[in-house]
């Protein structure tokens, strides 16, 4: 490579470098000194084994959903398939 070629090579990372940081502070910056403050309500054991509770229940309803759907799919190729070959056997 000649030295040429890596002085270009150079200037160019240089003027993305200064791209980005232009950009940085576009859209009102980024401060990693300000931290942001959530107010989330005080949860008892009660309510959290509640909420426990209904996610298994909706997880149970959700893989109930998809494996009957994928069943109901297997069941169609198979039957494409089927049709396209000729017939039952």
């Amino acid at each position: 490579m000649s030295a040429g070629a890596m002085n270009i090579s150079v200037r160019n990372n240089l003027n993305l470098l200064s791209k980005r940081v232009r950009l940085r502070h576009r859209l009102g910056g980024y401060n990693p000194d300000v931290k942001t403050e959530y107010n989330l309500p005080k949860a008892t054991t009660k309510q959290l084994k509640a909420i426990a509770k209904r996610l298994k229940q909706e997880r149970k309803v959700r893989m109930l959903k998809v494996i009957l759907c994928t069943a109901v799919a297997f069941v169609l190729l198979l039957c494409v398939f089927i049709y396209s070959v000729g017939g039952i056997i």
